[in-house]
């Protein structure tokens, strides 16, 4: 009997230790600035379930949300490029700010709805967008494009917008793109570019009387504390853009590669 559990401890300790020492070879840390209960944060747990699986433990993934590494749409897109880390995702608006052309994609009005939106983004202008960044910028990969909080919408905390007349005088948060700056500006708005996680706290003290964003955004940031109206115009396609850094991705085996770009597109 002593025999016995003796060798049964002995077995418990092998298959013990062979599961804690098999270690990532390799990490991938995703870094964003949504909250941790936004579409952002669930795709990218998907992501990591499955290229963490997939790859037996062999590629690890960590994931920083709520801009705990970068707290502006050019950082983030610098952070990637820079290898600090592996992957980010960045709107139309924030990809714009680096890469002007992209712009005409936040043209207000422009794609009806969700069925033409993704077959849009999921034919051949993705693989078109991804050499055209890669030329101008070598280090930065497209991996795919999903959608990150449906489609903008005007939101406001003292006065209603029922027709574009309305948006006039009003204090609207924007980023700093052209473009969106720009169309508030057309409807006699005041363009205001506040940074994500300041968003809050501008509504809450009134330095914007409005922001530009979709539900769960509003949702999951909690901007619905200090907003009261939401004009549901559709004016936008937020389209979400998950960045790799093309050195990781060269490093990596063809297996790994099959691995990973499967894990952005199960998200």
């Amino acid at each position: 009997m002593n025999n016995l559990k003796t060798f049964g401890f002995a077995v418990l300790f092998v298959i013990s230790f062979g599961i804690s020492s098999t270690a990532a070879e390799k990490t991938i840390k995703i870094s964003f600035m949504g909250a941790q209960s936004d579409e952002d944060m669930h795709g990218s747990l998907v992501f990591k379930d499955y290229v963490e699986a997939t790859s037996n433990g062999t590629i690890g993934v960590q994931i920083f949300h709520s801009a705990q590494l970068c707290s502006k749409f050019v950082e983030c897109i610098q952070g990637v490029q820079a290898n600090t880390f592996q992957v980010t995702i960045s709107t139309i608006g924030g990809f714009g700010l680096i890469f002007p052309k992209a712009q005409v994609l936040d043209l207000p009005y422009i794609l009806r709805d969700d069925r033409v939106a993704e077959c849009f983004f999921d034919g051949p202008f993705l693989a078109d967008l991804r050499g055209a960044v890669m030329e101008k910028f070598p280090k930065l990969r497209l991996m795919m494009v999903g959608n990150t909080g449906g489609w903008r919408n005007f939101m406001t905390t003292k006065t209603q917008i029922r027709e574009p007349s309305d948006v006039k005088g009003q204090r609207i948060r924007t980023i700093p793109a052209d473009i969106q700056k720009e169309m508030v500006k057309m409807l006699g708005g005041n363009p205001t570019p506040i940074s994500w996680p300041e968003v809050y706290t501008s509504l809450a003290t009134g330095v914007v009387e409005g922001t530009k964003n979709g539900i769960t955004d509003i949702v999951s940031m909690k901007f619905h504390e200090h907003l009261r109206y939401a004009t549901l115009d559709g004016h936008a396609y937020m389209a979400a853009f998950w960045w790799l850094n093309n050195d990781f991705w060269n490093s990596l085996s063809h297996a790994e590669k099959i691995i990973v770009n499967d894990g952005f597109y199960h998200m």
